[in-house]
């Protein structure tokens, strides 16, 4: 599954991300493969969406979240 599809709450690990224009920079801020990722409270409508990946949390667009193919943990 993708993290676009994702539920606040929920908790991933990261398998892989699909070439686009913002790999590279979401890998130099940690997110790579085997990440736990865990989805958390967003904007009012949705988007961006809000992720607590390792010490930190990161807004990203759920176009990119698309991009992101997680499993989930539990």
């Amino acid at each position: 599954m993708t993290l676009k599809e994702a539920k606040v709450g929920d908790t991933f690990i990261v398998e892989s991300i699909e070439p686009f224009e913002l790999k590279g920079r979401l890998m130099t801020m940690g997110l790579t493969k085997g990440t736990k990722v865990e989805v958390m409270p967003s904007a009012p409508f949705g988007d961006p969406m809000a992720i607590k990946i390792r010490s930190y949390k990161l807004a990203l667009r759920r176009d990119d979240a698309e991009k992101i193919i997680v499993e989930k943990v539990g």
